[in-house]
C-alpha cells in the first residue's frame, strides 16, 4: 500500500473561537450534532461537499458518505443530479433517465450558459412539453439507499411532474406555490414506504400557456426518514471558485441547509497560464464572502488540491511535468484558512507533498492523465478525510474545554 504521511489534520480549526466554553461556534454545533446521533437521538445532520471533477465522479465522496453512515446512521442518499441526461459522467449508485432526448445541459463553467443552473451547478432544459423522468437507485445499493421522500428542484416556470400511478403505492405531493429562492421551486414527494425507484411524468390534464412554458430541472434530494447523516455531493467537471461565485448560486446551495460545508476546489485554477497565489486567494475570498452571507451557521472545511502533473511539448512530443501551481494553491488555501479561522484539511501534504503524484501513479492509484485518480485512489482519499474529521471529533469529545 502507498505510504502516506499522517497529516490527517493540518489546521482543522472549523469555525474556531478561542475556547469551547465561550459560545457555540458552527463547528461545535456540528460536533454536538454528531454527539446527538451517537447517543441515539432522532436528528439529521447535513453535510454538503462542493467541488470539481474530483467530486462529480462520486468515488471520494461515496466513501466518505458510507463511512459517516456506518458510524452515525444513514438519513438517505442526498443530492442526485441528472448528469447523464446532459451526456456527462455521474456516480454509479443511481440513475436519472428520461425518454426525452432533447435536453440543453447548462453547467456553471460555461461562459454563456446553455440554460440556467441550479444548486447542483447544472441545469437541464427541454422544449418538450410532455416528458418523463425516472430516479433509480442502483440494484446493489437499493437496500441501503431506498428513499421515502424526494424533493425535486426545478425552474420557477417549469411544468410540475407527477408520480406515475402504478409505480408507487401512495405518494403525497407538496408543490411549492412560489419560488423558494428566485428561479427555483421545490416539489416534495412523500412515499408510504421505502422504494428504490420513482417514475414521474407531466400531467396531460395540466394546461399552460406558451408564455410560461420553460421545462427546467436541477436535481433531487433523496431521504429515508431515518436519523443520521444526509451527505450531499455537488461537483461539476472543470469547476473553479469563480464558477460558483454568484449570489444566485450560493443562495440556491444554501437551500440544502448544511451543518458542515466541505469545499474541494483549486485543481483547475492551477492550469491557468497566469496563475498567482494572490489572485487565487482573492477568488477564494469572494466566494467565501457569499458563503458567510447565505450560510452563516454552517461549519466550513476547505481542502487543498492534491499534486498533479501537466503536459507540455518537448522535442515535438508531449511529456508530463510536475504542476508546481498545485503546491502554490495548497499554500494559498492553508494561509486563507489560518487567517480566517476556517477548517482546512491539507490533502496535498497528506497525500505525500512534493513529487507525491508520481508515487500515486506508480501504485496504480492515479489516472493516465495524472490529474484525476482511479476509483481506488479517490476512495483512499475519502478514507483519509473521514479519518481526519473523526480524529478531530474524538479529540474534542475527550477534551471538550480545549481550544480547537
Amino acid at each position: 500500500m502507498i505510504q502516506l504521511r499522517k497529516w490527517f489534520i493540518s489546521i482543522l480549526l472549523i469555525g474556531a473561537s478561542s475556547a469551547f466554553g465561550q459560545h457555540l461556534t458552527p463547528a461545535h454545533s456540528f460536533f454536538a450534532g454528531l454527539d446527538s446521533l451517537a447517543a441515539g437521538k432522532d436528528t439529521v445532520i447535513t453535510i454538503v461537499h462542493l467541488g470539481d471533477s474530483h467530486i462529480q465522479a462520486g468515488f471520494m465522496t461515496g466513501r466518505i458518505m458510507r463511512s459517516f453512515h456506518q458510524r452515525f446512521g444513514n438519513a438517505g442518499r442526498g443530492w442526485v443530479a441528472p448528469y447523464k441526461l446532459g451526456k456527462s459522467n455521474q456516480p454509479a449508485d443511481y440513475f436519472i433517465t428520461s425518454e426525452i432526448r432533447e435536453w440543453l445541459y447548462g453547467r456553471c463553467i460555461q461562459h454563456t450558459k446553455k440554460c440556467p443552473i441550479g444548486l447542483g451547478g447544472v441545469g437541464l432544459q427541454t422544449p418538450v412539453r410532455n416528458l418523463d423522468m425516472n430516479v433509480t437507485i442502483a440494484k446493489e445499493d437499493s437496500a441501503a439507499y431506498g428513499f421515502s421522500k424526494a424533493i425535486l428542484y426545478r425552474g420557477e416556470s417549469s411544468t410540475p411532474l407527477f408520480p406515475i400511478t402504478d409505480s408507487l403505492d401512495s405518494t403525497r405531493i407538496l408543490f411549492s406555490r412560489e419560488a423558494v429562492v428566485p428561479g427555483v421551486r421545490t416539489d416534495t414527494f412523500s412515499i408510504n414506504r421505502l422504494t428504490s425507484k420513482m417514475s414521474l411524468s407531466t400531467s396531460s390534464t395540466l394546461e399552460r400557456s406558451d408564455s410560461d412554458f420553460v421545462n427546467l430541472y436541477y436535481g433531487f434530494s433523496l431521504m429515508n426518514g431515518n436519523p443520521g447523516i444526509l451527505y450531499h455531493s455537488v461537483g461539476v467537471n472543470g469547476a473553479m471558485f469563480v464558477n460558483y461565485t454568484s449570489d444566485d448560486y450560493v443562495r440556491q446551495l444554501a437551500l440544502l441547509n448544511p451543518d458542515l460545508l466541505i469545499i474541494s476546489l483549486g485543481t483547475n485554477e492551477t492550469f491557468g497560464k497566469r496563475f498567482t497565489g494572490e489572485e487565487f486567494t482573492s477568488q477564494i475570498t469572494a466566494f467565501m464572502k457569499l458563503v458567510r452571507t447565505y450560510m452563516p451557521d454552517a461549519a466550513i472545511l476547505l481542502t487543498t488540491p492534491p499534486e498533479c502533473y501537466k503536459q507540455i511539448w518537448s522535442n515535438k512530443k508531449k511529456v508530463f511535468i510536475r504542476n508546481e501551481n498545485s503546491e502554490k494553491a495548497a499554500r494559498a488555501i492553508l494561509e486563507f484558512a489560518r487567517k480566517e479561522g476556517l477548517g482546512c484539511w491539507d490533502l496535498f501534504t497528506a497525500a505525500g507533498g512534493k513529487n507525491s503524484s508520481q508515487n500515486w501513479f506508480n501504485k496504480g492509484l492515479m489516472g493516465r492523465d495524472r490529474v484525476h485518480f482511479k476509483p481506488t485512489g479517490y476512495e483512499k482519499q475519502g478514507e483519509m478525510l473521514f479519518e481526519a474529521l473523526m480524529e478531530m471529533y474524538d479529540r474534542q469529545s475527550v477534551q471538550p474545554d480545549s481550544e480547537l
